[in-house]
């Protein structure tokens, strides 16, 4: 499987930009897909997670209210959509997909198996 995103970039603060991961491949039994971030000397972060059949979603709460997780599975397709974006969210943003063997949602970045190259996101103040 491949993942790619696309769609990063610099933008001023409460401004809005929308992420776009492409799967190929073998996509058959993806179970989740998430986007991760990392910022300079920070841990890499989950952002967002969504169940790839059902559509349930979780944020982590810095996010809540501001981004929206979703997909399109007849295009192999997963974005996030970022509003108000602050300068705290400045990070590589990266897609990841986890074959899990069962629809749920997945918190632990070791159970994700294939992981994009990243997308730089950038927010100035």
């Amino acid at each position: 499987v491949q993942l790619v995103e696309s769609g990063g970039g610099l933008v001023q603060a409460g401004g809005s930009l929308r992420l776009s991961c492409a799967a190929s491949g073998t996509t058959f039994g993806i179970t989740t897909m998430a986007w991760y971030r990392r910022a300079p000397e920070k841990p890499r972060e989950l952002v967002a997670a969504i169940v790839t059949e059902y559509g349930n979603t979780t944020y982590t709460d810095s996010v809540k209210g501001r981004f929206t997780i979703s997909r399109d599975n007849a295009k192999n397709m997963m974005y996030l959509q970022m509003k108000s974006l602050k300068p705290e969210d400045t990070a590589v943003y990266y897609c990841a997909a986890a074959y899990l063997g069962v629809q749920a949602m997945c918190m632990f970045a070791s159970e994700y198996r294939y992981w994009g190259q990243g997308t730089q996101v950038t927010v100035s103040s």
